[in-house]
């Protein structure tokens, strides 16, 4: 699940720990990876757009395939459009070589290209070499793992475990399961440098990836995921605005509780609702979202029509059913009194013209709250509008999908501090100022 606003790099620090009630907290750096590029904001929203309506494509021929992990947040594969993930940096084996790996809260499994590629996408690394890293196990065919994951058969004369795991949006990695050293920092015995994990070594990888990446850092609620590798009980991030050119944090483990970074938060107010899991979709993390108010008016749409809702690190914008999506815009459309415009080659389609006197005076726009059981959502104005001054056209940033299925992009939670505690199902969030939790390190 990862079409994302502009492409964020996770940039990996030497590790600390940061001493909350006992326990450590494993923190890196999360950079845009489009800051210094000099892309102007109206070309930043124009291929977000044009990513969305790449997904949508792809989706639309499999999001019955409820079995499969969803993948959501590629870009479209060709035509110029470079997908914006956030890339977790790391290194992999003895010696360490780096990977670039797309956090992905929607799937479980970590795996990067390896040698030998025998059909593999562009990256701009190194493609990793087993051979040169002398802790790199292959997991046996027989071993308890290899039975546990999905789509793994005997590989390299029946003594490897070879996998085959499949996303939502059709791409597909084809390769061995092993085990090696991870790097997380700079190896200078500060906190926790490398850990041993199991992971998949893709040599076959075919769909819509990118040459920003190397691979995939499931962050999902599965065995395999990096979180549960790890063997922690919560993470979170926070994301700095994707129009500008500072760096936050995502952490690992330590207290859950919200206030671990409340020196960041601007209300300190923390809001908190249940995190819930649906076996049909095993990997998600899914919320109990009861409606939508534009401005004072509550949607008129059954509460039954969200009981399919996750939050997604991975996706750019927030996708509703169609029919909902048609609510949000009749509504905005009936509340903002301006004409309806376009952005040029976009997909967004939920916008207005601007008059002259916008140059110096912003026109009110309704605010957008989402409902969730416990805790209402206001999202604040940058978070879903985007103004365009000089053409003189202001989107409400938001997208339909076909399905029952509600995303939350992350376009959504720009300068919110997000923790998933894993441990009592509970996701927590607060406006923050994202850059001010560096000085967290």
């Amino acid at each position: 699940m990862k079409q994302l606003v502009a492409l964020l790099v996770l940039i990996a620090l030497p590790v600390r720990a940061v001493p909350v009630s006992g326990a450590g907290v494993v923190a890196a750096l999360l950079t845009h990876a489009d800051a210094g590029h000099g892309l102007a904001r109206p070309e930043l929203v124009r291929r977000m757009a044009h990513r969305a309506r790449a997904r949508r494509r792809l989706l639309s021929a499999s999001h019955d395939d409820e079995r499969r992990p969803v993948r959501a947040g590629l870009g479209a594969g060709g035509g110029g459009i470079v997908t914006n993930e956030y890339l977790v940096r790391l290194a992999v084996g003895t010696p360490p070589r780096p990977v670039a790996l797309t956090l992905d809260t929607g799937s479980d499994l970590v795996w990067t290209q390896c040698a030998p590629c025998r059909d593999c996408f562009d990256q701009g690394l190194p493609v990793l070499d087993p051979a040169a890293s002398s802790t790199y196990a292959a997991l046996p065919c027989g071993a308890p793992r290899c039975r546990a994951l999905p789509f793994t058969s005997c590989g390299g004369g029946g003594r490897s475990c070879a996998y085959v795991y499949h996303y939502g949006d059709k791409s597909v990695t084809v390769g061995e399961i092993a085990t090696d050293s991870f790097t997380f920092g700079g190896g200078n015995g500060d906190g926790l440098p490398t850990r041993r994990l199991t992971f998949g070594c893709g040599h076959f990888n075919k769909g819509v990836f990118q040459s920003n990446e190397t691979g995939i850092a499931g962050f999902g609620r599965g065995r395999w995921s990096l979180p549960s590798q790890l063997n922690v009980t919560s993470f979170s991030y926070c994301f700095t605005s994707m129009f500008e050119s500072k760096s936050s944090l995502v952490t690992l483990g330590g207290a859950p509780a919200a206030e671990l970074y409340s020196h960041a938060h601007i209300s300190g107010e923390v809001r908190t609702t249940p995190l819930l899991k649906n076996p049909s979709q095993p990997s998600l993390y899914f919320l109990s979202l009861k409606g939508i108010s534009v401005g004072k008016t509550r949607l008129p749409v059954p509460e039954a029509k969200f009981r399919s809702t996750i939050i997604d690190s991975g996706a750019s914008i927030t996708t509703l059913p169609e029919q909902v999506y048609e609510a949000v815009k009749a509504e905005f459309a009936a509340q903002v009194g301006l004409p309806p415009s376009g952005v040029e080659g976009s997909a967004l389609d939920l916008c207005f013209a601007l008059p002259v006197t916008a140059l110096w005076r912003r026109p009110p726009v309704p605010s957008l709250t989402l409902h969730l059981e416990g805790a209402d959502w206001e999202l604040p104005r940058g978070n879903y509008v985007f103004e365009d001054l000089g053409a003189r056209v202001m989107c409400v940033v938001l997208d339909a999908a076909p399905g029952e299925q509600t995303v939350i992009g992350n376009f959504q939670q720009q300068n919110t501090h997000v923790v998933y505690d894993l441990e009592n199902d509970r996701l927590s969030f607060a406006s923050a100022r994202c850059d001010s939790l560096v000085a967290s390190l």
